[in-house]
């Protein structure tokens, strides 16, 4: 038995589920602070594989748990959001899809998520991957999405209902025109980062993007936030690649990281979060704590209201 090394409050492990067991007595059963209107984020980063999928349904779960109305808008043709929220996405479903391209109102393809009360999407189905083409030809391509988010909420009000709080759109990893569109629909653009050498080099052309975005179509829009993920501290390239992010944006970078996590990977298998899936996870704890971090960044900074 002297092959066993005892445990220490030293070792990476312990440290963990110490943090762990800190936000969890911290977030249990906490209200977020609501905003004073409908705040409208895109998850973009045109590098694919950085967790925009991930962070958009995981944000949207730990915000409505909290208490808030939050819709999320898949607006990937691969689906995978509508996957996670449990919400039906086979062909001929009513989606994103028929919105976009046919003038549908948002309203028809809003869907309730079966696990998470005050939660809603709207799925994509296989449809949507031919939209690119077909928008290009269509009357005011780019700002198609945001004509019908607007009405939409317009309506809601309208008809007596609670307003939405957060709405997420989650993005293809390309800067087509399904892209152009949720950069014209959003107020912020929130950029998940991956913590390696790459994610570094790709940030740089979205911005210019996004720059080309307020110059020509959306000029309220801005980098509001930046999360970290598929973090790991014991390795020096996710630190520099951390810090250097953290100099560069310090107002926008959040300070909770989101850790790679075997329980955020498996939850989309079962249709699920991971805050359904397994909600005592360091993942889901890292994404609940980044979405309260979110909410109250937007009280304390007058730039964003």
């Amino acid at each position: 038995m002297d092959t066993i090394p005892e445990a220490d409050d030293d070792t990476p492990l312990a440290a963990q589920l110490a943090v762990d067991a800190r936000r969890r007595i911290d977030l249990h059963g906490r209200r977020f602070p609501r905003p004073d209107r409908t705040r409208i984020l895109t998850v973009a980063n045109q590098k694919g594989g950085v967790g925009k999928t991930t962070t958009t349904v995981n944000l949207a779960a730990g915000l409505a748990q909290a208490g808030l109305n939050v819709l999320v808008i898949d607006n990937d043709p691969q689906g995978n959001a509508s996957t996670a929220l449990g919400i039906d996405h086979r062909a001929g479903t009513q989606s994103i899809y028929e919105v976009l391209v046919e003038g549908a109102p948002l309203s028809s393809a809003v869907q309730a998520c079966p696990d998470v009360p005050g939660l809603w999407g709207v799925p994509a189905t296989i449809d949507l991957s031919g939209a690119e083409i077909e928008l290009v030809s269509l009357v005011s391509r780019e700002t198609r999405l945001r004509r019908a988010l607007d009405h939409y909420l317009e309506e809601r009000v309208q008809n007596g209902e609670e307003r939405i709080d957060y709405v997420l759109v989650d993005c293809p990893p390309s800067l087509g025109l399904l892209t152009v569109n949720a950069f014209v629909v959003g107020r912020e653009v929130l950029i998940p980062i991956q913590c390696e050498y790459y994610a570094l080099e790709g940030l740089s052309q979205l911005l210019k993007t996004i720059e080309l975005i307020r110059a020509h179509l959306n000029p309220d829009l801005q980098v509001s936030t930046i999360l970290l993920t598929m973090y790991d501290g014991r390795t020096n390239l996710a630190q520099q690649v951390a810090e250097e992010v953290r100099t560069h944006f310090p107002e926008q970078t959040l300070r909770t990281t989101v850790p790679r996590s075997v329980r955020i990977s498996e939850a989309p298998s079962h249709g699920q979060t991971v805050m359904t899936y397994d909600p005592t996870s360091t993942g889901a704890l890292a994404y609940l704590e980044a979405a309260r971090e979110l909410t109250e960044r937007y009280v304390q900074r007058a730039d964003l209201r």
